[in-house]
């Protein structure tokens, strides 16, 4: 690396790996260009980056980030871009590397794409119990099954069991058409999907028809105690504190819970107190519960979503320009 006035001249070792680094038509460049305010310019091996001192900089570990994922034998995709952009953007001392602190399953191996990010990983991989709070596309449920999913894999865990409030609060499914799985399945949709990102389609269906894998509404909890299991409840939200207390108490041997939700979206009957409103207040300062908080920026689906849910957020709060 050497510095020239506002240029940084970075140099690579394997030529190799450029194509993929720099991205289709240099569409990872153009995102670093974009989300960081500076000008990049491949020369050979070596890449002229131009801008202010502290843009040069968060390129320079943007790109050598980057440039280690994919020594390391991991893809780079837009996302990933992203997620070095804003950890390269967090304070001194809170960003970290990205290709530390990965998630491995069969499928894909997963990262961190914000500092908030890298906390909760690290909070699910060490605590009993972890709340996970924010709002929507931060990586909370995803992340939690990636992790359950993981020590599954390594035979930390005999089961997951996945979970969340069949409808808002009330669980009441004798108004939905079709037999009961039928019923519930639209509720249970989005614990699904994180499944069949991290491991083959077959295996999902061989672990579910098995009991390996159990994904159920919070109902089919109750009386029951999970042993030797990593179990997870997306959309706690909308549980009474009634609900909430016996969920936490199914925790069993040798098993980890991961909890999460967005207390600014509850849709409890108007007065009803969120049993996870509830829960992290009861539960504050005790020994092995981990909570973590998102903001709308650890946000890390489309840049658009960041933008919505800052807008809401600022409405919310009763000021004039939300953007």
């Amino acid at each position: 690396m050497s510095t020239k006035d506002d240029t940084l001249v970075i140099a690579f070792d394997d030529n190799k790996l450029l194509s993929e680094l720099y991205g289709e038509h240099d569409q990872n460049l153009v995102r670093i260009e974009e989300g960081l305010g500076v000008i990049a310019s491949s020369r050979g091996n070596k890449l002229v980056i131009t801008g202010k001192a502290k843009a040069r900089d968060q390129a320079d570990r943007v790109l050598r980030d980057l440039y280690q994922r994919l020594k390391s034998g991991l893809d780079v995709t837009a996302g990933e871009v992203d997620g070095a952009i804003r950890m390269s953007q967090a304070p001194q001392g809170e960003g970290g590397d990205i290709v530390g602190r990965q998630i491995h399953t069969k499928k894909r191996t997963i990262g961190p794409r914000s500092h908030m990010q890298k906390e909760y990983i690290d909070a699910l991989m060490t605590h009993e119990l972890v709340f996970g709070i924010g709002p929507a596309g931060t990586g909370k449920t995803y992340l939690a099954v990636a992790v359950a999913v993981q020590m599954l894999l390594q035979k930390r865990v005999d089961r997951i069991i996945l979970s969340r409030p069949a409808v808002e609060a009330g669980e009441r499914l004798g108004f939905l058409p079709g037999d009961l799985k039928e019923k519930i399945d639209p509720y249970l949709r989005p614990l699904y999907d994180a499944l069949y990102d991290t491991l083959p389609g077959e295996q999902v269906v061989k672990e579910i028809e098995s009991g390996i894998i159990e994904v159920a509404p919070l109902a089919f909890m109750r009386g029951r105690t999970l042993a030797n299991s990593y179990v997870i409840l997306d959309e706690a939200q909308n549980t009474t504190p009634v609900q909430m207390k016996m969920f936490l108490t199914r925790l069993g041997e040798n098993s980890r819970m991961a909890i999460t939700g967005d207390p600014s979206q509850v849709d409890l009957p108007l007065g009803a107190k969120s049993g996870l409103v509830d829960a992290l207040d009861v539960l504050n300062g005790v020994k092995e519960v981990s909570t973590v908080r998102f903001t709308d920026a650890d946000v890390v689906r489309h840049p658009l979503v960041t933008r919505v849910v800052k807008a809401y957020n600022a409405r919310d709060r009763g000021l004039l320009d939300p953007r």
